[in-house]
């Protein structure tokens, strides 16, 4: 199992593989399901980020559990999907937005594997969080999908579950911030300290407090990926045909052996 998907709001269903088994992993920080399938004759995994039904808020995520199960599996690259809120004009609802910036004003949540005493401590090189390399695959076959897409875009992590004030988006788009959401930190960070590439598909589905009229609601965030959704799923599994086994980044060199779990 060289790929995995991590599905974030709106991509639920492993129905997009065949020959599903689950697998309920064991891991130091608990357990963490994952869904494995076929796609074009190769195994890939599928994990629910928010669980089954969405019944995980994003500040209790066990991103801990998630990645280290994944890791044990065998997976080398991560495609991750998440709902995002646009902080610009141009970015509006539908477009894909492939990540290669964050910015983390999480609060409450574990943020490393390594947290002294046996498993040591490391100052994590995250200078580009997210895989150039499969950020450029994901691109490339979006634009061949006719989608409208994104090459970059920086990530403002915000601790959730309640959206954000307008003060707080107009404080992000002063510091860099393209697009918004509640997940990506520390999953993005958990990633690169094992060694795996991982690159996140933002489909915006609304536009952030403040830069719109509108009031932002979760209910709007499922009616556009309910709209969109088809396109971002097919993005992503047509895509991982191309993905080869060579490795043309850093990702893995700057990764570490987990606690518990050698690389």
């Amino acid at each position: 199992m060289r790929v995995a998907i991590i599905g974030g709001t709106g991509v639920y269903d492993p129905g997009i593989l065949d020959n599903i088994k689950e697998l309920d992993i064991k891991t130091p920080y608990g357990d963490a399901l994952v869904i494995s399938g076929t796609y074009n004759g190769e195994e890939v995994g599928f994990m629910a980020r928010h669980g089954r039904g969405h019944s995980v808020p994003p500040h209790l995520v066990n991103y801990r559990a998630n990645i280290w199960a994944l890791k044990s599996l065998g997976v080398k690259r991560i495609i991750a999907t998440a709902a995002v809120g646009s902080l610009r004009e141009e970015l509006v609802p539908g477009d894909m937005v492939m990540l290669d910036q964050f910015l983390d004003f999480t609060k409450v949540r574990p943020v490393t594997f390594f947290e002294g005493g046996e498993a040591g401590v490391i100052h994590q090189n995250v200078t580009e969080p997210y895989c150039p390399q499969l950020r450029q695959i994901l691109y490339d076959k979006g634009r061949e999908l006719g989608l409208s897409m994104h090459n970059g875009g920086c990530y403002v992590t915000a601790e959730g579950p309640r959206f954000e004030t307008a003060a707080e988006i107009k404080a992000y788009r002063i510091l860099g911030g393209d697009v918004v959401g509640m997940t990506s930190v520390p999953e993005v960070v958990l990633a690169r300290e094992a060694g795996m590439c991982y690159s996140t598909v933002g489909m915006v589905t609304n536009y952030a407090a403040g830069v719109s009229t509108n009031v932002v609601s979760h209910e709007e965030v499922l009616e556009i990926m309910a709209e969109h959704g088809k396109n971002l799923k097919e993005l992503v599994m047509s895509a991982i045909p191309n993905i080869p086994a060579e490795h043309h980044c850093s990702c893995v060199e700057l990764g570490y052996d987990l606690p518990g779990l050698s690389k």
